[in-house]
């Protein structure tokens, strides 16, 4: 009973988890390309601050691209507690796993990141 109507719902669902796919990969691949983890559970591994490719626009390419994903999921289901459930995940991801992160990640770059911080948004 939550469901509502959404003409072109399939299309603009395959955009935003195309979108998401292709942000999440982008995000890894930089990754890689820098020889460093991807491991969210373990930032203190980080060897590189990776700051080219998509991260010259967005610092969580990845959690961006988890939401996209989400938010395509939601917009195919056309259901109205599916798209509340998009800001808890993004105030959720924010206070657990990126704030977090980002404390590892300054310990370990310090005022590289600070400067990367000031000059990208963390989603877009």
């Amino acid at each position: 009973s939550l469901t509502f109507p959404l003409p072109s719902r399939h299309m603009v669902a395959l955009a935003l988890a195309l979108a998401g796919g292709v942000a999440s990969v982008l995000g890894v691949v930089s990754f890689r390309q820098a020889r460093t983890t991807v491991n969210p559970l373990r930032p203190q591994a980080a060897s590189t601050l990776v700051t080219s490719g998509i991260y010259r626009f967005t610092r969580n390419p990845m959690y961006l691209g988890m939401l996209l994903l989400l938010a395509g999921f939601a917009v195919y289901l056309a259901n109205a507690a599916a798209l509340v459930l998009l800001p808890v995940f993004v105030v959720y991801m924010n206070q657990f796993q990126i704030k977090p992160e980002e404390r590892a990640l300054s310990g370990i770059f310090g005022l590289e990141l600070t400067v990367y911080q000031q000059r990208v948004r963390r989603c877009i």
